[in-house]
């Protein structure tokens, strides 16, 4: 989903170098926000998952062993302990989604900043909306 950075007619607009730097900015800065959704709705599932798992393991016996995956690697743990690892794992996914939102809310700011120059700068000349 690329956003349309420029569509400027070579003889109507002069692009200053400054001008291109925030264009190419905000470009990067579409792009970043891009991986950052698809990371975010990522994080999202997984804690979606491990939500569903806290609740399908009370139904389980204390004293029944309960694989649990640690890496690439599966350990056994009894009830109290994999329910323990649960809530770490959670603690630690809301964690990188609270770092992911920071990340985008202070990526949303700049792009408006520099959305607002440049259609301040060149009009209808330039799209800065993405396709979605």
């Amino acid at each position: 989903m690329a956003a349309k950075v420029a569509n400027l007619q070579a003889d109507d607009v002069h692009i200053s170098f400054e001008d291109q730097q925030k264009i190419n900015r905000f470009a990067k800065h579409n792009a970043r926000m891009d991986d950052l959704k698809a990371e975010l709705e990522q994080r999202n599932c997984e804690l979606k998952n491990l939500e569903e798992a806290c609740e399908e393991i009370e139904l389980f016996d204390e004293d029944e062993m309960i694989p649990f995956l640690f890496g690439e690697v599966f350990l056994t743990q009894n009830l109290s302990k994999t329910q323990e690892l649960l809530a770490e794992a959670k603690e630690k996914i809301q964690l990188e989604v609270k770092n992911i939102e920071k990340q985008t809310n202070a990526i949303k700011a700049e792009m408006a900043e520099l959305k607002a120059h440049l259609y301040q700068r060149f009009g209808s000349n330039i799209s800065l909306e993405s396709d979605d």
